[in-house]
């Protein structure tokens, strides 16, 4: 499946053959990318990236845990996807992440943007969650600038190694947010 942003980016479900992009972006971005992600640590080596993969493309179809890759002019530039979804309460939540030479340039809004139009449209979901620890301004001005409802924080709410965890805050949007408007 392929979701057409605009002329240069498109998010694009994830495929075996993306294992190799995706490596080597994690692999020559540990420091960046390892102060924010706790998937980073455990990522050593190609295969812990094809079994994150095997993971994503073996959950069952019910379970709506929808991943992309982002890409700019059909180069890999991060992920995104859908993660604890609630098919039951019609709830999800997203995580992103981008290569440290795209950033700031809007990618992330954009495919948030248009992965929620998906949820709210396509999935028929009525909320959808997004989660940024404290302290990760570029991860926290997404929701802000999709107009998502902060929601309060959750303490220790994310591992990212040893005795390390990050406060995170929560954000959300509903259905009705979008077309009461």
């Amino acid at each position: 499946m392929i979701l057409k942003i605009d002329d240069t980016i498109e998010l694009k479900s994830l495929a075996q053959s993306d294992a190799l992009a995706i490596f080597n972006t994690i692999d020559s971005q540990r420091i960046y990318l390892g102060k924010w992600l706790p998937f980073v640590a455990l990522t050593k080596e190609l295969a812990d990236t094809e079994n994150f993969i095997n993971s994503v493309l073996n959950t069952p179809k019910e379970k709506l845990e929808f991943v992309f890759t982002i890409r700019k002019h059909d180069e890999f530039v991060g992920l995104i996807g859908l993660k604890n979804t609630d098919t039951l309460n019609k709830k999800t939540e997203i995580g992103y992440w981008l290569s440290e030479k795209s950033q700031g340039q809007g990618i992330i809004t954009k495919s948030v943007a248009k992965l929620c139009d998906f949820i709210f449209n396509e999935l028929h979901l009525n909320r959808i969650e997004i989660k940024c620890a404290i302290g990760n301004e570029p991860s926290i001005g997404i929701p802000k600038r999709l107009g998502c409802t902060f929601e309060g924080i959750e303490r220790q709410g994310e591992w990212i190694k040893d005795d390390l965890y990050h406060d995170l805050e929560v954000y959300s949007k509903l259905k009705s947010d979008v077309f009461a408007k």
